[in-house]
Protein backbone atom coordinates (compact mmCIF):
# COMPACT_ATOMS: atom_id res chain seq x y z
CA UNK A 1 0.00 0.00 0.00
CA UNK A 2 1.44 3.19 -1.09
CA UNK A 3 0.91 5.00 2.82
CA UNK A 4 0.18 8.50 0.45
CA UNK A 5 -3.87 6.82 -0.18
CA UNK A 6 -5.55 3.87 1.12
CA UNK A 7 -5.65 2.10 -2.25
CA UNK A 8 -3.40 -1.32 -2.36
CA UNK A 9 -0.52 -1.31 -4.68
CA UNK A 10 -0.28 -4.67 -5.06
CA UNK A 11 -2.95 -7.51 -4.66
CA UNK A 12 -2.43 -11.32 -5.53
CA UNK A 13 -5.71 -13.44 -5.13
CA UNK A 14 -5.43 -16.84 -4.42
CA UNK A 15 -6.65 -19.98 -3.23
CA UNK A 16 -7.11 -20.36 0.12
CA UNK A 17 -4.36 -23.19 -0.81
CA UNK A 18 -1.66 -21.22 -1.38
CA UNK A 19 0.16 -19.33 1.39
CA UNK A 20 1.13 -16.10 2.43
CA UNK A 21 4.65 -16.66 2.45
CA UNK A 22 4.26 -17.76 -1.41
CA UNK A 23 3.71 -13.95 -2.64
CA UNK A 24 6.95 -12.64 -1.59
CA UNK A 25 8.07 -14.85 -4.46
CA UNK A 26 6.33 -13.41 -7.59
CA UNK A 27 6.66 -9.58 -5.49
CA UNK A 28 8.41 -6.82 -7.96
CA UNK A 29 10.30 -5.84 -5.25
CA UNK A 30 10.65 -1.90 -5.32
CA UNK A 31 14.07 -0.94 -3.81
CA UNK A 32 14.13 0.96 -1.21
CA UNK A 33 10.53 0.68 -0.27
CA UNK A 34 9.10 -0.74 2.83
CA UNK A 35 6.95 -4.08 2.99
CA UNK A 36 4.93 -4.18 6.06
CA UNK A 37 4.11 -7.78 6.67
CA UNK A 38 2.37 -10.05 9.41
CA UNK A 39 4.28 -13.48 11.36
CA UNK A 40 3.11 -15.30 8.22
CA UNK A 41 5.68 -13.95 6.22
CA UNK A 42 8.90 -14.81 8.35
CA UNK A 43 11.01 -16.70 6.21
CA UNK A 44 14.14 -15.73 6.66
CA UNK A 45 15.39 -17.21 3.10
CA UNK A 46 12.94 -15.04 1.37
CA UNK A 47 13.44 -12.19 3.81
CA UNK A 48 17.40 -11.67 2.94
CA UNK A 49 16.46 -11.70 -0.84
CA UNK A 50 14.51 -8.40 0.36
CA UNK A 51 17.40 -7.18 2.11
CA UNK A 52 19.56 -7.86 -0.79
CA UNK A 53 17.40 -6.52 -3.76
CA UNK A 54 17.54 -3.29 -1.42
CA UNK A 55 14.18 -2.85 -0.15
CA UNK A 56 13.46 -3.02 3.79
CA UNK A 57 10.84 -5.22 5.32
CA UNK A 58 8.93 -4.68 8.82
CA UNK A 59 7.43 -7.65 10.72
CA UNK A 60 6.39 -9.27 13.73
CA UNK A 61 8.69 -12.10 15.48
CA UNK A 62 7.49 -14.98 16.40
CA UNK A 63 7.90 -15.94 20.34
CA UNK A 64 10.60 -18.40 19.94
CA UNK A 65 13.27 -16.45 17.92
CA UNK A 66 16.36 -17.62 18.86
CA UNK A 67 19.14 -14.24 19.00
CA UNK A 68 22.21 -12.96 20.17
CA UNK A 69 22.19 -9.60 21.38
CA UNK A 70 25.17 -7.70 19.68
CA UNK A 71 23.84 -4.10 20.72
CA UNK A 72 21.00 -2.39 22.77
CA UNK A 73 20.38 1.09 21.12
CA UNK A 74 19.30 3.66 24.05
CA UNK A 75 15.41 4.25 23.99
CA UNK A 76 12.75 6.42 25.54
CA UNK A 77 10.35 3.88 28.08
CA UNK A 78 7.66 6.45 28.36
CA UNK A 79 6.47 6.13 24.60
CA UNK A 80 6.29 2.34 24.96
CA UNK A 81 9.30 1.10 23.35
CA UNK A 82 10.59 -1.30 25.62
CA UNK A 83 14.16 -2.50 23.57
CA UNK A 84 15.99 -1.24 20.26
CA UNK A 85 18.70 -3.94 19.92
CA UNK A 86 20.91 -5.31 17.00
CA UNK A 87 21.01 -8.96 16.80
CA UNK A 88 22.32 -11.85 14.98
CA UNK A 89 20.28 -15.14 14.57
CA UNK A 90 21.58 -18.03 16.09
CA UNK A 91 19.87 -20.70 14.91
CA UNK A 92 22.13 -22.89 12.00
CA UNK A 93 19.50 -22.66 9.71
CA UNK A 94 18.07 -19.17 10.01
CA UNK A 95 21.49 -17.85 9.94
CA UNK A 96 22.51 -19.91 6.94
CA UNK A 97 19.32 -18.18 5.27
CA UNK A 98 20.09 -14.95 6.65
CA UNK A 99 23.99 -13.94 7.70
CA UNK A 100 23.37 -9.97 8.50
CA UNK A 101 22.52 -8.60 11.17
CA UNK A 102 18.77 -7.46 12.05
CA UNK A 103 16.86 -5.09 14.59
CA UNK A 104 14.57 -6.22 17.32
CA UNK A 105 12.25 -3.40 17.99
CA UNK A 106 9.92 -4.84 21.21
CA UNK A 107 6.92 -2.16 22.20
CA UNK A 108 4.31 -2.59 24.51
CA UNK A 109 0.84 -1.04 23.61
CA UNK A 110 -0.94 0.26 26.58
CA UNK A 111 -4.20 1.30 24.30
CA UNK A 112 -4.22 -3.19 23.73
CA UNK A 113 -2.08 -3.75 26.34
CA UNK A 114 -0.19 -5.99 23.87
CA UNK A 115 3.93 -6.29 23.74
CA UNK A 116 4.92 -6.14 20.29
CA UNK A 117 8.38 -7.22 18.55
CA UNK A 118 9.00 -6.48 15.68
CA UNK A 119 12.37 -7.22 13.04
CA UNK A 120 13.25 -5.57 10.58
CA UNK A 121 16.31 -4.57 8.23
CA UNK A 122 16.44 -0.97 8.54
CA UNK A 123 18.63 0.70 10.83
CA UNK A 124 18.19 4.03 9.87
CA UNK A 125 14.87 5.33 11.57
CA UNK A 126 13.45 5.34 14.87
CA UNK A 127 12.38 2.75 16.85
CA UNK A 128 8.93 4.35 17.45
CA UNK A 129 8.88 4.62 13.82
CA UNK A 130 9.22 0.93 12.75
CA UNK A 131 6.04 0.65 15.47
CA UNK A 132 4.25 3.37 13.66
CA UNK A 133 4.59 2.06 10.14
CA UNK A 134 3.42 -1.69 11.25
CA UNK A 135 0.54 0.35 12.49
CA UNK A 136 -0.33 1.26 8.52
CA UNK A 137 -0.78 -2.51 7.71
CA UNK A 138 -3.83 -2.30 9.21
CA UNK A 139 -4.92 0.08 6.44
CA UNK A 140 -4.73 -3.13 4.05
CA UNK A 141 -7.24 -5.37 6.44
CA UNK A 142 -9.85 -2.84 6.60
CA UNK A 143 -9.52 -2.58 3.03
CA UNK A 144 -10.91 -5.55 2.22
CA UNK A 145 -13.53 -5.86 5.24
CA UNK A 146 -14.65 -2.47 3.31
CA UNK A 147 -15.02 -4.46 0.01
CA UNK A 148 -16.33 -7.40 1.89
CA UNK A 149 -18.93 -5.25 3.74
CA UNK A 150 -19.88 -2.51 1.77
CA UNK A 151 -19.84 -4.06 -1.26
CA UNK A 152 -21.09 -7.22 -0.23
CA UNK A 153 -18.82 -9.24 -2.27
CA UNK A 154 -18.77 -12.74 -1.70
CA UNK A 155 -16.38 -14.44 -4.29
CA UNK A 156 -14.76 -12.98 -7.09
CA UNK A 157 -16.07 -13.92 -10.17
CA UNK A 158 -12.67 -13.71 -12.21
CA UNK A 159 -9.19 -13.36 -10.53
CA UNK A 160 -7.44 -11.44 -13.10
CA UNK A 161 -6.45 -7.77 -12.41
CA UNK A 162 -9.14 -6.59 -14.99
CA UNK A 163 -11.72 -8.50 -13.30
CA UNK A 164 -10.77 -7.64 -9.81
Amino acid sequence: MDLRGSIPTFIEITNALVHDINILDILIVQPTAFYIMDRGYLDFKRLFQLNQQGAYFILRAKKNLTFKRIYSHKIDKSSGLRCDQTIRLTLDNSLKHYPQKLRRVKFYDSTSRKRLVFLTNNFDISALTITKLYRYRWKIELFFKWIKQLLKIKAFFGTSENAV
